[in-house]
């Protein structure tokens, strides 16, 4: 429900300015009133909130000059939406002057990255099994321009969402170990309930925010695969995954040669480099699981465990971290939900008293009517400017929590490297079970060899043949050792970034939402204030007439 801060120069439309947009019910009821009762409403509208004092809220002082070294906070006028005739935070200045986010695009390779201009085309002729029924896809106009060219040139590409699942895949084979941003879901649900033009436009917003995450990313920004999906023009150059049922189709056709003719039975080294769940091998798939279920259940420590111990504990604290954040994240929706309802009741709270004030007003014959007419009429322009200021401080307050939602994506990344740290180890382990094996049964036919006059000249020739499958399964090892090793080490600098960018990220969430959220509170109590000295004078008037009696 939450969007991402935009990155600098966005697409018109972006997605932020969808999500902030928290439009209140009864909005359309204020419109058909407001020509009975312009003065309130104009009213409303025209309030600017009084420049407030330097006041300290926990380790944070909410006076607009104050700063960090990390990244100024968020002005007065830039919380509340400030400006005469102004009610919505859009018209305040962009977040990405001070968004961490920000600084990371600015220091990314691309100056611009935009997602838009949707069409719909169809698929070619050949995929259509009914002539003229061809189905239809929505096709994207992919804008780019690098930092480092001169020129500046401006790369425009069409590609539809089935390149973006392409391309996610060959950066997941392509960076194991880092925290690759994952791409937004297929979402075929949603696809058949919303509104297609909906779709699409949350689709778009969706794909260039995954594309700034991907060229914010230190190790895949500058990478050619992002280049080549960003500057190849026409047809998508990189190959389409095959899908998991032609591969274990693949993976079942070989297997009987493996384990009969002994075919490819040790897997290549530059297979090694990837997880075996790709299907191809069937035969490395069985044994990793094997080795797998006698590590987990058999009780036999493998040749080679996990050793690094900052590792595992941070392991551990990264699963307390995303409990954590799981539950704040539903808080802020709760909060978000609350605080729409607190704009929405408040609203029709207006609308009520707009319509009594009316009537008073058409029907009053006495000063005092008159007098409740005035309270009434003060009560509503509260109760409309509080609605208002509810609905803008809702937009702030998803703008500014929405860093807990964006963290909470970044642990799905998390998970998937340390997945391919735990699949790396996997098949280090069976290549190494599988070399105490060979040599086990070399000592075997040695033995039994030794035992025969002259030697046994089959024994002796399958032992030349497992000492080759020896050296072929060293040098695998020698290879998934590497990727191993590899992979940690993107572990432990992911990890460390990550560290940064959560620091600057919660500072800079904290620091916004208290500004904010008091901004607005005093915005708030400063119109109810008001009402009440407006009320005053009546109140005592009431009260002598009480002590009188």
């Amino acid at each position: 429900m939450m969007s991402s801060t935009p990155p600098p120069e966005p697409a018109a439309g972006s997605g932020d300015d969808d999500m902030e947009s928290l439009p209140l019910a009864a909005a359309s009821d204020y419109a058909s009133v407001a020509s009975t009762f312009d003065p309130l409403l104009s009213s409303a509208s025209a309030v600017s909130p009084r420049s407030p004092p330097s006041r300290a809220v926990g380790a944070f002082t909410l006076s607009p000059t104050s700063s960090s070294s990390f990244v100024d906070p968020p002005s007065y006028a830039d919380a509340t939406g400030a400006g005469a005739g102004s009610s919505s935070p859009r018209s305040a200045s962009s977040p990405s002057s001070s968004s961490p986010r920000s600084a990371r695009a600015a220091a990314s390779e691309y100056a611009l990255l935009a997602v838009s201009d949707p069409e719909t085309e169809a698929e070619p002729a050949a995929t259509s099994l009914v002539p003229g029924s061809a189905p239809t896809f929505v096709s994207y106009l992919v804008t780019s321009v690098r930092r480092g060219d001169p020129a500046q040139r401006r790369h425009a590409v069409r590609r539809r969402f089935r390149d973006f699942v392409t391309l996610a895949d060959r950066l997941a084979e392509a960076f194991r170990g880092h925290f690759v941003p994952p791409r937004p879901d297929k979402n075929t649900v949603e696809s058949q309930v919303m509104q297609k033009d909906e779709f699409v436009a949350q689709r778009r917003a969706a794909l260039e925010r995954y594309l700034w995450r991907l060229a914010e990313h230190p190790a895949i920004g500058p990478s050619d695969e992002l280049r080549v999906f960003l500057q190849a023009e026409g047809k998508m150059p990189l190959p389409g995954s095959t899908d998991v049922a032609s591969r274990m189709l693949d993976g079942a056709a070989r297997l009987p040669r493996q384990l009969i003719a002994g075919e490819e039975a040790v897997a290549a080294p530059q297979d090694v480099v990837q997880p075996a769940k790709g299907g191809r091998d069937l035969l490395r798939i069985f044994k990793e699981l094997k080795q797998s279920v006698v590590t987990d259940w058999g009780g036999i420590k493998p040749p080679l465990v996990e050793e690094d111990r900052e590792f595992l504990e941070k392991k551990v604290k990264m699963q307390e971290w995303e409990q954590q954040l799981t539950n704040a994240s539903q808080q802020a929706e709760a909060l978000v939900k609350a605080q729409q309802d607190m704009g929405e009741t408040m609203g029709a709270l207006g609308l009520a008293f707009v319509r009594l004030t009316k009537l008073e007003t058409e029907e009053a014959m006495y000063d005092s009517q008159r007098i409740r007419a005035a309270d009434s009429r003060r009560v509503a322009t509260a109760a409309v400017k509080t609605s208002r200021a509810c609905r803008d401080l809702n937009a702030q307050t998803v703008k500014y929590l929405d860093t807990l939602h964006e963290h909470l994506s970044i642990m799905l990344s998390v998970h998937t490297a340390f997945s391919d740290r735990a699949s790396a180890l996997l098949t280090v382990q069976t290549l190494m079970s599988d070399l105490a094996s060979l040599q086990s049964r070399i000592e075997k036919l040695e033995a039994a060899s030794s035992k025969i006059f002259g030697g046994d000249r089959a024994r002796i020739r399958k032992v030349e043949e497992l000492r080759e499958t020896i050296r072929a399964t060293e040098d695998a090892k020698f290879c998934a050792l590497r990727e191993y090793d590899r992979i940690k080490e993107n572990n432990r600098s992911e990890l460390q970034r990550l560290d940064r960018e959560r620091k600057e990220d919660f500072l800079t969430m904290l620091k916004g939402f208290v500004t904010s959220q008091a901004a607005y509170a005093e915005k708030i109590v400063d119109g109810w204030e008001t009402v009440a000295e407006e009320t005053s004078g009546y109140a005592r008037g009431s009260d002598d007439a009480i002590l009188g009696s």
